[in-house]
């Protein structure tokens, strides 16, 4: 057995209208009432290697491939937030790190960090164990950061062989994304 409740409009417990529908199946929401989509979001995968200057925090560029982009507000290395969609996101870069010699023995590390307006608001640090013959890893940086309209989100790479040696951004498993959190 079935039941059907017909309603013009749903009101929570204090009579504040939640959503409603103008009995052709159109629902309208609330003006209060979150969003079912997780929007402006963004992601990218690198689509080349770029070479980094030695313990130098550089700017990532290039994450043109699979890219998705709701809002066209993501060029392929910056986001900027579109206007009228201020509020709290979630921010990820996974950055894959290639030494060309074996680092490890003299301290080597990586940092990624994510940038807001050109400032670092996080960073995740890597440093290669003792004596290992590792030439590529992975960093991972994660954060939830309210925006507002306009500020620039970017991804950073610091990369540190003390051998002197060059180190790049793989395009790899090296992505760049984000997206606006709904009903936070």
């Amino acid at each position: 057995m079935s039941s059907i409740i017909k309603v013009n409009t749903y009101q929570d417990a204090n009579g504040n209208a939640l959503f409603s529908s103008d009995g052709s199946g159109t629902v309208t929401l609330d003006s209060n009432f979150p969003a079912g989509e997780n929007t402006p979001a963004w992601f990218g995968t690198k689509a080349s290697a770029q070479s980094v200057s030695r313990a130098t925090y550089t700017k990532v560029t290039g994450f043109t491939n699979n890219e998705i982009d709701s809002d066209s507000a993501f060029d392929g290395t910056t986001f900027t937030v579109p206007t009228g969609k201020g509020g709290k996101y979630m921010i990820f870069f996974h950055m894959w790190a290639d030494y060309a010699t074996s680092a490890g023995s003299d301290g080597e590390y990586s940092i990624a960090s994510i940038y807001v307006n050109g400032s670092a608001i996080e960073r995740s640090f890597f440093e290669l164990p003792g004596t290992t013959n590792v030439t590529q890893h992975h960093v991972n940086v994660s954060a939830m950061r309210t925006l507002s309209a306009g500020d620039t989100v970017e991804a950073y790479a610091y990369l540190k062989d003390e051998n002197g040696g060059s180190a790049d951004v793989q395009a790899d498993y090296c992505s760049f994304y984000g997206y606006k959190i709904i009903g936070a």
